[in-house]
């Protein structure tokens, strides 16, 4: 069975996301081994506040999984409450975020630790914005007949890209906020 050219050109995509990302993570990598005190002395991190903020994505993608399930079977209403579920959660991982980057004692210019921290952050909140709107057009779509029963596939890749944003941000969490 051949992919869907939707779902196949997402997937080609995520793939070149997972490149970006995987460059930023081998800058961080690298300074981390180049450096005798990592993160630098003053650098407090949330690691509660980020924790929480984790297991926010996790709830937004399970419950996408839900929502894909239920399209499946027909249960528009139920899928329509899970992703808008996933929206809510998604929002307040956004907050949590942008709270932490007021709190923080450094910036982005301070040093290299700060330049790589917001660099993938940043772009990782960035994805989640971008996942957000995502997700809205999806619940939007559901209300159209059309969605419902012929364009499954748009849906399938939407829920990649959010699974994706999830994954993606397990590695920056384990390695900023756990490894340091």
């Amino acid at each position: 069975m051949r992919a869907h050219p939707l779902v196949f050109g997402t997937v080609l995509f995520l793939a070149s996301e997972l490149m970006f990302f995987a460059a930023l993570f081998a800058s961080y990598y690298d300074l981390r081994a180049n450096r005798a005190s990592w993160p630098p002395p003053g650098v407090h991190l949330d690691v509660l506040e980020s924790t929480i903020g984790t297991a926010l994505l996790l709830v937004s993608s399970i419950v996408m999984v839900l929502a894909a399930k239920a399209m499946d079977r027909q249960r528009i209403a139920a899928a329509r409450w899970w992703t808008a579920s996933a929206v809510i959660a998604a929002i307040a991982f956004i907050a949590l975020s942008i709270h932490g980057y007021l709190k923080n004692t450094f910036t982005i210019a301070t040093n290299a630790y700060g330049s790589i921290y917001y660099a993938m952050t940043g772009f990782h909140l960035l994805h989640v914005t971008v996942g957000v709107g995502i997700l809205l057009a999806l619940l939007i779509g559901m209300r159209s007949n059309a969605l419902q029963a012929y364009h499954r596939e748009a849906a399938e890749a939407m829920t990649y890209y959010w699974h994706f944003v999830f994954i993606v941000w397990i590695g920056i969490w384990a390695s900023i906020y756990l490894v340091q």
